[in-house]
């Protein structure tokens, strides 16, 4: 059988071999709940508060400003959640208009609640523009929520002068930043963030585990739980911690930082390698997003005459996508692709690329023979 390719990383990533090795004692012999006072609890608790520490230095953040969450959806739905039961006048929010569906969905539903909801414009690159924030932003605005990078194009976002912006205006500012996590540096204080939502699974380490960053001060005031029931995370989110994801998370993000920057080396490099393949080899392919401003890993192509629900079915020794995850199986085109000016044909013939760390040469070179083979097989036909 013909070895499986992986390219759809931004989905998901495959769990570090360091990071399952830190949690396999969890599973069993130090299976401590962390609130309980005996012996297992008390080193439950103590492995929580070690990984709290490791991932804080990966962000750049005080430990006690980190709330473990069951990923970044959760994190997003507290912040939309909290809007609703903080008791503020303000009824304006801003979101990005390519935001993940996990901010565009609880934002959404606030304008039921009485909420004035708006998104913000980007280019055809996928970058913000300010000027329609600057539109956008007045006394009456609650909170600004961009994503720092897209799920999928992969375009980078001017943070720090959105989180100026949305201050100077006396607005909160949230960012769902869990693609970025393991990709780009990370400091939530030069970002400017009040809140910004991570998950683990998007940097090798297991999924149903994330952290939601709050700065202490107004922010931390601003939160209400998504969850009710015992005091766990200063009463923010009640439940049983997962120690043991909440471990792997922490190993995952002690080895991203290790491996920074050949991560980053050879991400760019191997995606380089697949666009200029396919780039060469079908000229009236198009690349969306912003060519420089971008994660290192993500690439996405429209190809012109080839539906992406198609070319995917027809290699089945590659995983790629046709767009997030989260939209697989139904049949509207990508509000991303869309939101850039793409038509809804154009859209339908886009595919989407995510190299991660486990990747090699041989595969990207394997993977996009296999492509071709399926484009020219396509396009010529049935015999």
């Amino acid at each position: 059988m013909q070895q499986i390719i992986y390219l759809d990383n931004n989905a998901t990533t495959a769990c570090a071999p360091e990071a399952v090795e830190a949690m396999v004692p969890f599973f069993a012999s130090q299976c401590g709940n962390p609130s309980s006072m005996h012996q297992l609890g008390r080193q439950a608790h103590a492995a929580v508060t070690r990984a709290r520490e490791t991932i804080a230095n990966e962000l750049a953040c005080d430990p006690t400003e980190l709330l473990f969450t069951s990923g970044a959806t959760e994190g997003n739905n507290q912040i939309f959640s909290s809007c609703a039961c903080c008791g503020d006048k303000r009824r304006k929010l801003i979101v990005l208009s390519i935001e993940h569906k996990s901010v565009l969905a609880p934002a959404g539903r606030l304008s039921d609640a009485g909420f004035d909801i708006h998104q913000l414009r980007v280019d055809r690159n996928g970058i913000a523009i300010l000027e329609s924030l600057d539109e956008l932003l007045d006394q009456n605005t609650l909170l600004v929520s961009v994503q720092a990078a897209n799920n999928e194009i992969g375009t980078l976002q001017p943070i720090r002068e959105i989180s100026d912006r949305a201050h100077a205006a006396g607005a909160f500012i949230h960012c769902d930043a869990t693609q970025l996590l393991g990709k780009h540096p990370i400091d939530v204080n030069n970002l400017g963030l009040d809140f910004a939502s991570f998950s683990a699974h998007k940097l090798h380490g297991p999924k149903g585990v994330g952290v939601l960053f709050i700065r202490q001060g107004d922010p931390l005031r601003f939160i209400s739980p998504l969850l009710r029931g015992g005091s766990q995370e200063g009463s923010l989110r009640a439940g049983t911690l997962n120690v043991t994801g909440i471990v792997g998370f922490a190993a995952a993000c002690a080895l991203a930082g290790r491996n920074f920057s050949s991560d980053i080396k050879r991400l760019t490099e191997l995606r380089d390698r697949l666009e200029m393949t396919l780039l060469r080899s079908i000229p009236e392919t198009v690349v969306n997003g912003a060519p420089s401003s971008r994660l290192p890993g993500t690439t996405n192509i429209t190809i012109p005459g080839i539906p992406a629900d198609t070319l995917i079915a027809n290699t089945p020794n590659v995983c790629f996508s046709g767009g997030s995850a989260c939209s697989d199986g139904t049949v509207s085109p990508s509000h991303v692709l869309l939101a850039l000016g793409l038509s809804r044909e154009e859209a339908r013939c886009t595919v989407r690329f995510g190299v991660g760390r486990y990747n090699t040469a041989a595969e990207i070179d394997s993977a996009c023979a296999q492509i071709l083979t399926t484009i020219a097989t396509l396009n010529r036909g049935p015999d």
